[in-house]
């Protein structure tokens, strides 16, 4: 899995090749998509799921259990950062990317295989759990070591705009696991989805690892992690390194990440849930919502990456968490005014707010890290942020709505995450390159 790194191996990012450059970009972000793919079919299948592992006469008990599930695979999200962060900051980006590909992907096809509770009784439930901590390992490694390698590779005056296709590929992974749930919807009766159907979609888990593994194995090593290396310059322990040197760049870090998690977790994985479960909408009402959303937030995110190289990232990141601080409440209102046209616009609303923080977010965390210890900074600081306020949103809400009988209470959980994030974003310096320099 070595990969080959002679052709970048005397190469700045500003030299790159446009094909060499185009090649690793679309790598990185087709292994996102296999990625994010594999752990968003769990959500989407949520209540499916809590009837399968977690039969009880209360369905709220069951999607509760469900989503309990989903959030403790986030619990090990910071040891993965920290495992995988610190092995692509000693052997490289490009091979320790092939590993956590691996990881997910047998996870996931694990899942699918999983006998439920009626076969095996508490087994299952349990071995749900394991797969889901390995899903959540891997998924520690995945977003610093994909941005940094793109970031790496990038003219500095077009860093924005090309890591934001990383962050597209989550989404169109998101995307692509809701077109397959709608499927599934559509020509499957809910009898069938929850007898054999919610399968399926962990199953495709493995012919898409290995098209994202060929893909990983045949990229090139980065630029500056390559020029590192023959400099003899790689940090013999990166994670201690960041740690004592670079802390503020990893809280500054965790910061960013709090609204951007908070918000993608409620928005594109908790929201299908609630609008069947809590507003009494149709599971096809509910996924023609997400691949509308979705699908409104890809064709954003690159644009809006791009704007960011032109008017900083410090502008573009803000805005949205002040639309979010203005526009969440009344948007989670809308949503529950028993309209499906209106819960989908709703929705598409979110998804917009969501999808300018989206744009420039990865640019602006790598920008804050030197690449000896990129990967794991970022890694790291990313990562207990998704740890403590993404993974456990959809539960938390859950639990808010169920207790208080208040069914915004969701957004004031983004709302609140934006509000801290903003105060972070203000207080830290910009991190673009200054356009009106030469280069």
């Amino acid at each position: 899995m070595a990969g080959n790194s002679s052709r970048t191996s005397s190469l700045a990012a500003g030299d790159v090749p446009p094909a060499t450059l185009r090649r690793a970009t679309i790598g990185a972000t087709v292994g996102s998509v296999v990625e994010w793919f594999d752990i968003a079919v769990y959500a989407y299948l949520a209540a499916v799921l809590g009837g399968v592992f977690f039969p009880s006469d209360d369905p709220a008990v069951s999607l509760l259990s469900s989503f309990a599930v989903f959030g403790a695979a986030f619990v090990v999200r910071p040891l993965g950062g920290i495992f995988f962060g610190a092995l692509g900051d000693r052997i490289g980006r490009q091979r320790t990317l092939a590993w956590v590909i691996i990881l997910v992907s047998a996870a996931t096809l694990g899942i699918g295989l999983l006998p439920g509770y009626a076969s095996i009784g508490v087994a299952a439930p349990a071995l749900l759990v394991l797969l889901r901590l390995l899903q959540g390992f891997s998924a520690g490694g995945e977003m610093g070591g994909a941005s940094a390698f793109v970031a790496e590779y990038s003219p500095p005056r077009r860093r924005g705009y090309l890591v934001a296709w990383v962050e597209m590929g989550c989404i169109l992974g998101f995307l692509l696991g809701s077109l397959v749930v709608l499927l599934l919807n559509l020509v499957l009766t809910p009898e069938q989805v929850v007898s054999w159907g919610w399968r399926i979609p962990f199953l495709m888990a493995a012919p898409l690892g290995i098209v994202g593994l060929y893909i990983r194995t045949r990229l090139e090593e980065t630029p500056e992690f390559a020029a590192l290396r023959r400099a003899g310059d790689v940090a013999r322990n990166p994670l201690l390194e960041g740690i004592r040197d670079h802390w503020p760049a990893i809280l500054r870090t965790a910061g960013y990440a709090l609204f951007q998690n908070a918000a993608l977790y409620i928005i594109l994985t908790f929201v299908p849930s609630y609008q069947t479960e809590t507003l009494g909408y149709t599971a096809l009402v509910a996924s023609v919502s997400s691949v509308a959303s979705m699908t409104v937030i890809c064709l954003l995110i690159p644009a809006l990456g791009a704007l960011s190289d032109r008017l900083g990232r410090r502008p573009v990141l803000g805005g949205s968490c002040v639309l979010a601080l203005v526009l969440s409440y009344p948007l989670f209102v809308l949503m529950g005014q028993d309209s499906p046209v209106l819960a989908v616009a709703a929705h598409l609303g979110l998804g917009v707010i969501l999808a300018i923080f989206l744009g420039p977010t990865l640019a602006a965390m790598n920008e804050m890290f030197v690449t000896r210890v990129r990967y794991g900074g970022f890694s790291l600081g990313y990562n207990l942020s998704v740890s403590a306020f993404g993974g456990t949103a959809p539960f938390l809400v859950t639990w808010l709505i169920s207790r208080t009988g208040n069914t915004t209470s969701p957004a004031f959980y983004v709302m609140g995450a934006a509000m801290i994030t903003l105060v972070v974003i203000l207080t830290a310096r910009e991190t673009a390159p200054d356009r009106s320099r030469k280069p």
